[in-house]
C-alpha cells in the first residue's frame, strides 16, 4: 500500500509526488501497445522514462529531436480523459500541447482506413431519466409526445486548436497519405462503446436504433465517433492560467494552458460495416503517428525550468 501526501486531497500523490490515478510526477509528462510502437521514434541517446499505473496508463516521456514530449496509453472513455488531463495538468508547469491519436467509426463521407481530423466535437450521451417499459412501442411513443424527451442527449460543439489542426494536415499530407483520405468535420465523443454509438444489443433496451439520424439530424458535418476527443476540447477550453504562476504576462492577460487537437485512423464504417485491413491499420498508425509527433516540434512552448530534484529531468541517471 502506498502512503499518500495528506497536503491537497483535490490532487492526492504518493509520497513520490506520483499522481493517483495516472502515475506520473513532474516532468513524466490509448492503446498501450500504440504507445510503446510510436515511442520507436524518441530519441535513443536521450533518457526515455516509462511508467504504467495501478489504473492502467501508461506514460513514455523522451526526446523527439531534442523536444520532450510523452506519448500516454490512456484507455477509453470520457472518464479517463478526464483523469489523464487533469493529473497530467497538475504536474505539469507551463502550457502544454494535448493531440489525441487513435481510432474511430465514421458515419460521415470517410470510410475505413481514411484519417478524421476534428474540427471539434460534441457528446452524445444517454439520458438515465428516459424510462424503459413494458410495453415499449407505444409508451416510448406517448412518452415523447408528452414530454419531448429523447433516449439520448447531443451537447453543443466544442472546438480544437485550429492551428494544430492544419499542422497535422500539412504533415499527413507529407508523409503520403493522400488528400482524398483526409477528413475534417465533427466528432461525437460517446459515452458508451455500445448504447451511445448506435450498436444494437437485443439483451438490452438501448433505444438507439435511430440515433444516427438524430446525430446527423442536428449535426449533418458529423464524421467520426469514439469516446475522448470531446473531454480534450472541453477541459482545454476550461483550462486556466494558474501553471503559468512562474511567467505571468506582463499585462496580466487570462490564456488556456492546455492547447488541444485530435486525429483518428478510421478502422470502421459504421453505414457499411467495412473494417480497415489490420496490416494497412498497423502501417497507418506508424505514419500517422509520427506525423503527429512531427507537429509538436512545430509550436513553441513557454518553457519553465526546474532546479529542484522533483523534476525527472534533474534527476541523475
Amino acid at each position: 500500500m502506498l502512503l499518500m501526501k495528506k497536503s491537497n486531497a483535490n490532487f492526492p500523490k504518493t509520497v513520490e509526488g506520483q499522481v493517483f490515478h495516472v502515475g506520473i510526477k513532474r516532468g513524466e509528462m490509448g492503446d498501450l501497445s500504440r504507445a510503446k510502437l510510436l515511442s520507436r521514434w524518441l530519441d535513443a541517446d536521450t533518457p526515455i522514462f516509462q511508467r504504467e499505473s495501478r489504473r492502467g496508463f501508461l506514460t513514455i516521456t523522451g526526446k523527439y529531436k531534442g523536444v520532450p514530449v510523452s506519448i500516454v496509453g490512456i484507455g477509453m472513455g470520457l472518464s479517463m480523459m478526464d483523469f489523464f488531463v487533469r493529473e497530467a495538468r497538475a504536474v505539469v508547469d507551463g502550457s502544454m500541447i494535448i493531440i489525441r491519436f487513435g481510432t474511430c467509426g465514421t458515419i460521415g463521407k470517410a470510410t475505413a482506413g481514411d484519417v478524421v481530423i476534428p474540427e471539434g466535437s460534441f457528446v452524445v450521451t444517454k439520458n438515465y431519466d428516459y424510462p424503459i417499459f413494458e410495453n415499449k412501442e407505444i409508451a416510448v411513443q406517448d412518452y415523447e409526445i408528452k414530454t419531448k424527451e429523447q433516449p439520448y442527449n447531443i451537447s453543443k460543439v466544442i472546438y480544437g486548436d485550429k492551428e494544430i489542426r492544419g499542422l497535422i494536415q500539412k504533415q499527413l499530407l507529407n508523409s503520403g497519405i493522400p488528400q482524398n483520405q483526409i477528413f475534417q468535420g465533427l466528432n461525437a465523443t460517446c459515452d458508451s462503446f455500445y448504447s451511445s454509438q448506435g450498436r444494437l444489443d437485443k439483451n438490452f433496451v438501448d433505444h438507439n436504433k435511430e440515433l444516427f439520424k438524430s446525430i446527423c439530424t442536428k449535426y449533418p458535418d458529423a464524421e467520426s465517433l469514439e469516446m475522448e476527443t470531446f473531454m480534450l476540447f472541453y477541459l482545454a477550453k476550461c483550462s486556466t492560467d494558474a501553471p503559468y504562476r512562474f511567467q505571468r504576462k506582463a499585462n496580466n492577460e487570462q490564456r488556456n494552458s492546455i492547447r488541444a487537437a485530435a486525429t483518428a485512423v478510421v478502422i470502421s464504417n459504421r453505414k457499411t460495416n467495412e473494417f480497415v485491413d489490420p496490416d494497412r491499420l498497423d502501417d497507418l498508425v506508424k505514419i500517422v503517428g509520427e506525423a503527429v509527433l512531427k507537429v509538436l516540434l512545430e509550436i513553441e512552448l513557454d518553457e519553465v525550468h526546474f532546479e529542484d530534484d522533483e523534476c525527472v529531468w534533474n534527476s541523475k541517471i
